[in-house]
């Protein structure tokens, strides 16, 4: 028979060929890609990318249910990146009313960062297992009764106890948010809409920013700004109890087939078996894209009222450009990477954000600032509009609730300090601003740490996998698990359509 495709050589094996094998791929615009026919053979082949569609023509290919899981999937990820930004914006706000260090404030930030990989895995493996709907539910609303009882710590310890289990339960969200919003997507505007959704975390920084901006910059208003973001939480998780399950669980359980403890364990000792090495790659790449992420943002507005001396007003109007930015960024990248490919727009993005880091430092003033603060944003946030959709396609196909979620979260854990790491260099250093005032070192310390940071993005997204069009398949954890019997009329079913292909063969 003759062949109607581009034959590839197949995937390599091991850590080293693997990587080798990426990187010459990067410089071919076509994607190597494994298929499986009916009969459950495989083969290599490459593939053209997608034409470069218009985005309202993918906006289009949504259906009015495929727009509501999106949008209850985007709106439970920016009332958690509210709750989260509500404190890193108002780190001196709330120095002066615990009367402590803004790195004191800012261990805050690491515990919740250390601790969002453990909810990660405990809502994730329950979103998986028993759908997106509940856990979620139960996830969001804790997630704002934690935001509550952080207004009423009366103490720095209690203070720092609540927001570890705020991290706990925040860690919970992303997952589930991104498995709900992008499975029920048509794979030609995942990237598009991967960028919109990895952009409510920006949104989510410009709503608290705004927040801010309206309580004005009195010190016990930093309440008010997270009386708000519990009111978003508890809304998240009010929303989603109106809208049904996935359809993935809702034909799994139509199915009828009981899917035991020992299925599910089965099913998770048999991924890992498989699939540690790209587990671990994921959680390398998202701990350098965290890095990424809190380096360069969850200090600008301490850098634009320390180093840079503006008011608060100023300081607040200067971040929400920024972000703004970073919202403009990750929608566009997201959709240039279903052409571009997911590893090229990465690479990118954190180039050209590299290049933009000396003016992104040296303006003095805050429209110099809002400009490029916007710019440097773009593309930061550009890189991360890729990320939703990429984990999503190396996920395993019944994890991808639990695969980006953990692997996210991990990489949080691991760049957990790094808000930390950046305010004591700061106050340990001094330098003299564009006033002539001697100054704490936050322009410097962003600019050589980010550098840092940009430099191991591109080689690790060198040297990764790509799955760029994956569809979705599969079911709940367990459910993919075959005994013995269902092998055996697998197998027959197999034989069976071989004959029949055989059959029409010798008759042709």
């Amino acid at each position: 028979m003759a062949m109607n495709y581009e034959p590839a050589d197949p995937l390599a094996k091991g850590i080293i060929p693997t990587a080798k094998q990426s990187f010459n791929d990067l410089f071919k615009w076509k994607q190597r890609v494994v298929v499986t026919n009916e009969l459950g053979e495989t083969h290599t082949e490459w593939r053209a990318p997608p034409p470069l569609q218009n985005p309202i023509t993918l906006l289009k290919q949504l259906s009015a249910k495929d727009w509501l899981y999106f949008f209850v999937g985007w709106f439970a990820w920016t009332a958690d990146a509210f709750d989260f930004h509500a404190l890193s914006i108002q780190t001196v706000k709330l120095s002066k009313y615990y009367d402590t260090s803004k790195t004191s404030i800012t261990t805050a930030i690491t515990l919740t960062l250390l601790l969002r990989s453990v909810g990660a895995a405990i809502f994730g493996l329950l979103g998986d297992r028993y759908g997106r709907k509940w856990p979620m539910v139960a996830n969001l609303i804790i997630l704002g009764g934690l935001q509550v009882g952080t207004i009423y710590a009366a103490t720095f310890q209690e203070f720092l106890a609540v927001r570890s289990l705020f991290g706990l339960f925040m860690g919970g969200v992303y997952g589930n948010a991104v498995a709900m919003a992008l499975e029920n997507c048509p794979i030609e505007a995942r990237g598009f809409m991967s960028g919109v959704l990895q952009q409510g975390y920006s949104f989510g920084y410009v709503l608290a920013a705004i927040t801010n901006l309206g309580v004005g910059g009195e010190v016990e208003t930093w309440k008010i700004v997270f009386w708000v973001g519990a009111a978003l939480s508890f809304a998240a998780g009010l929303l989603r109890c109106l809208f049904p399950e996935s359809s993935q669980f809702r034909e799994a359980k139509a199915s009828g087939k009981h899917i035991t403890a020992s299925d599910f364990w089965a099913e998770t000792k048999e991924m890992l078996a498989n699939e540690w090495r790209v587990s671990i790659y994921c959680i390398i790449l998202m701990s350098w894209f965290n890095y990424y992420s809190h380096t360069s943002q969850d200090s600008y507005t301490t850098f634009c009222l320390v180093e840079k001396e503006l008011p608060n007003g100023g300081a607040t109007r200067a971040s929400i450009l920024m972000k703004t930015g970073a919202i403009v960024g990750g929608t566009i990248m997201g959709w240039l990477s279903q052409w571009l490919g997911r590893r090229r727009t990465i690479i990118i993005a954190a180039f050209f954000s590299g290049l933009i880091i000396p003016a992104w430092i040296l303006p003095e003033g805050e429209r110099a600032l809002s400009v490029t603060g916007f710019f440097i944003q773009f593309f930061v946030q550009g890189a991360w509009g890729v990320i939703p959709i990429h984990l999503s396609e190396l996920a395993p196909s019944a994890y991808r609730s639990t695969f980006p979620g953990i692997t996210y979260q991990l990489g949080n854990a691991i760049s957990s300090p790094s808000a930390q790491i950046v305010n004591a260099l700061s106050e340990s250093h001094y330098i003299r601003n564009g006033a002539g005032h001697i100054v704490e070192a936050y322009g410097p310390v962003m600019a050589i740490a980010t550098a840092i940071i940009v430099t191991g993005i591109i080689i690790t997204a060198a040297f990764g996998p790509e799955k760029r069009g994956r569809t979705f398949e599969g079911g709940p954890i367990g459910a993919n698990i075959h005994n013995d019997s269902e092998k055996a009329i697998d197998a027959a079913s197999i034989d069976e359509k071989v004959s029949t292909v055989e059959e029409k063969e010798s008759r042709a």
